[in-house]
């Protein structure tokens, strides 16, 4: 039998044996680094998933998903503001004291201290303060929010304001008007001169303002007698 050819040392080198050893080993390195990869990704979602469980634990604002149930939401309403009162404005004096007016009586005016109880009217020309005080118009109605002022007589005719000096604070006004009856307290008498309109003002709660001239038998002044309203009475 012949023996087979021995390859001598000049034979050609078979390249594709070391290709395969190289394609072999290059596959190998890929699957290593798959395999470290894969390792890397699934630890790191380990790691993920356990700082989000502990973030939900510890009440974190960073959550994943939204709350199923959202917090209820409350409407805070402003303080009601109470509204700001209307202040009445008084008329001028009247041009002519003694114009022909209507006599229009709108209550009555009793003042228990001094014994008084007269009819009221609307308008200040004497022509009407002849008959009772008389409601200046433009200020506040008995019972209002304001000044309400009546100038009235002293010594002459009915004199319904004569003994206006021996009011003191604490003494009652009370006006009867149609349905109701308003309780008033003296707060102060003062003297003033005739030019002193002040005395008329508008005021922000309920007052009223009787004036007559003053000293007795004289108009050289006026006595101002001040008071607050403190009942309104249902009849």
């Amino acid at each position: 039998m012949n023996e087979p050819e021995r390859p001598t040392e000049d034979a050609p080198v078979d390249d594709a044996a070391p290709k395969r050893r190289m394609t072999k080993t290059r596959w190998i390195a890929l699957l290593t680094a798959l395999g470290i990869v894969l390792a890397a990704v699934l630890t790191t979602a380990a790691v993920t998933s356990g700082r989000g469980s502990h973030d939900r634990n510890e009440d974190s604002p960073l959550l994943e998903t939204p709350p199923t149930t959202l917090p209820a939401t409350t409407t805070t309403r402003k303080p009601h503001k109470k509204p700001k009162p209307v202040l009445t404005k008084p008329e001028a004096p009247p041009a002519d004291p003694y114009a022909n007016v209507p006599i229009i009586q709108i209550g009555s005016l009793e003042i228990p201290k001094i014994g008084e109880l007269t009819p009221i009217y609307e308008g200040i020309t004497l022509t009407v303060i002849d008959h009772g005080p008389g409601h200046w118009p433009g200020s506040a109605l008995p019972g209002q929010i304001g000044n309400t002022v009546f100038p009235g007589h002293r010594v002459t005719h009915s004199h319904p304001f004569l003994n206006l000096d021996l009011l003191a604070p604490g003494d009652q006004i009370v006006f009867h008007m149609t349905g109701y009856d308003y309780v008033y307290k003296v707060t102060g008498t003062q003297i003033v001169y005739p030019t002193d309109l002040y005395i008329i003002d508008p005021t922000p709660t309920a007052t009223v303002t009787l004036v007559a001239c003053h000293p007795k038998h004289s108009a050289a002044q006026r006595i101002v007698v001040k008071g607050k309203l403190v009942a309104s009475i249902k009849r």
